[in-house]
């Protein structure tokens, strides 16, 4: 007797959309997603700490890491998601979060994400949700460095301040 051993078919996406803390919770109640990790991506400097990426030296942004099996959600339906709970017309941050740090961007890794991504935006920005231009940047990937423990999961460790900071941030109010 044959045992075929079975493999869970992953993939990535990294999208940055203002404070990461908010950016987790809405992608990490879906079926398909398997984790979701706060880091930097975009910049420069190697290994940036929380305090270097929000000075704006790095040239980092604060984005997410998904980690999701294409079977059960796919990239678009991630895109889509990332669609509601960020503001695609604010190219110099995302609600109260003001700076480079928290500027929007989908950061694709290979073509097809590219592809997936850009079409995605075209048809967001014909749909005429908004009366200003989707500016989200789209770009190739580059390293990502995971935050900081205490980033990580944010509102599950500490949901009072999570939802305090959400509400005062002006999130919910797209």
């Amino acid at each position: 007797m044959t045992m075929t051993k079975q493999t869970t078919q992953q993939e990535t996406a990294i999208l940055a959309g203002g404070c990461f803390w908010c950016m987790v919770k809405p992608f990490d109640q879906w079926e398909g997603v398997h984790s979701v990790t706060s880091g930097y991506t975009g910049g420069h400097t190697v290994n940036p700490t929380y305090e270097e990426v929000c000075s704006g030296e790095t040239g980092h942004t604060e984005a997410v890491k998904i980690v999701f099996n294409p079977s059960k959600i796919s990239y678009e339906q991630l895109l889509d998601i990332y669609w509601t709970i960020s503001d695609p017309t604010d190219a110099d941050g995302q609600f109260i979060n003001r700076g480079s740090s928290y500027r929007p961007g989908i950061f694709y890794l290979n073509d097809e994400q590219k592809a997936k991504a850009e079409a995605s935006k075209t048809v967001l920005d014909q749909s005429g949700r908004y009366d200003k231009p989707v500016v989200t940047e789209i770009t190739a990937a580059g390293p990502f460095y995971d935050a900081e423990e205490y980033h990580q999961d944010f509102y599950q460790k500490d949901p009072e301040h999570y939802q305090a900071y959400r509400i005062r941030s002006g999130r919910d109010q797209v």
